[in-house]
């Protein structure tokens, strides 16, 4: 039973007792299961791939956060992914810095910028505050671009070195490494889970469904989307961060304008506002580009096709017609 918070249009989900510990106990499962299925994936499948898939995922997960939780759509999220990638990857390369260190640094970062952009962009509403993130977002590829000696230009920045996690475990190892970035990802998941959950989270969505009624009621409503802002852009660095010690490699294709397209996909594709939507958007679309890479630009063409149909005929993406089928939220 779901306990309205505001009248009218604005009802944010909070539950009673008992329907809030059937809840919670159905997300346990959920993310026991994950957990289990994450445990056996490396040895069934190529580890690299699947961290590549986790990384995207928690890439997805930062923006469904913003979007689906809140209703503010970026079209710069590259921004705080590339960022961090590039500030994890020149820390661990040149400054000699822990992978742990690396990874908290870009994400650290990314949470900054993301309070700079927030308070620019906020101002502005709909297609205005999407069109400000695409523009800052191009700023800062630009800089990039033109700053080779700390970007490395169009190479990048190559042979970041994974390093010992706190001294101990050799990241070298792919299974080794593997377990890791699960591990992050799955911190990720339940950090994003606390925040749709908590009171903060039903106050984003109630300024999401309908902010004039939140602004009357007393909420400081651009504080609220200021501060959501943030937290996703330093997810949005976790994973960028965590993908440049992957791959030890950053590169310009991490701030360019098709990877904030991605992201979007991605979340469109797996389910926007669900909590496993991102997961599964990032499996398909990784796999589509792994996969599919011998069919060249047809591949993009795929991924165009796949998009239309989505948001054609599955608004609610794929987790979002199992949710219809099953009659629970995932």
């Amino acid at each position: 039973m779901t306990v309205p918070v505001l009248s009218g249009s604005v009802v944010a989900d909070l539950v009673l007792p008992d329907d809030e510990t059937v809840v919670r106990r159905r997300y346990r499962a959920t993310f026991l299961v994950l957990a289990l299925v994450l445990a056996i994936a490396p040895f069934v499948a190529y580890p690299v791939f699947l961290m590549q898939v986790l990384c995207f995922a928690l890439f997805g997960l930062s923006f469904n956060m913003l979007l689906g939780y809140g209703g503010l759509l970026s079209f710069g999220h590259a921004a705080f992914f590339g960022l961090a990638s590039y500030v994890g990857a020149y820390a661990a390369k040149y400054g000699g810095l822990a992978p742990e260190l690396a990874i908290v640094l870009g994400a650290l970062s990314s949470a900054i910028l993301g309070s700079i952009f927030g308070a620019i962009a906020i101002r502005r509403q709909g297609i205005y505050f999407a069109m400000i993130t695409l523009a800052l977002a191009q700023l800062l590829y630009f800089v990039s671009v033109q700053t080779p000696e700390l970007t490395g230009g169009e190479n990048g920045i190559q042979g970041v070195p994974r390093g010992k996690l706190f001294g101990l475990l050799d990241l070298a190892d792919d299974r080794m490494l593997y377990a890791v970035v699960a591990g992050i990802f799955l911190a990720g998941l339940l950090f994003v889970y606390r925040i749709v959950r908590s009171p903060f989270g039903q106050i984003c969505k109630a300024i999401r469904d309908n902010e004039p009624r939140a602004i009357s009621l007393g909420y400081r409503t651009r504080h609220y989307k200021v501060l959501l802002f943030t937290l996703s852009a330093a997810l949005a660095g976790l994973a960028g961060a965590t993908k440049a010690i992957v791959f030890q490699l950053a590169s310009l294709t991490d701030v360019h304008w098709s990877t904030s397209g991605e992201v979007v996909l991605i979340t469109l594709v797996g389910g926007l506002g669900t909590m496993l939507g991102p997961i599964v958007g990032a499996l398909v679309i990784v796999s589509m580009q792994n996969y599919l890479a011998n069919f060249g630009a047809w591949t993009t063409v795929v991924q165009g096709a796949i998009f239309i149909v989505c948001v054609s005929l599955l608004r609610g993406g794929i987790v979002g017609l199992v949710q219809k089928w099953t009659g629970r939220a995932l």
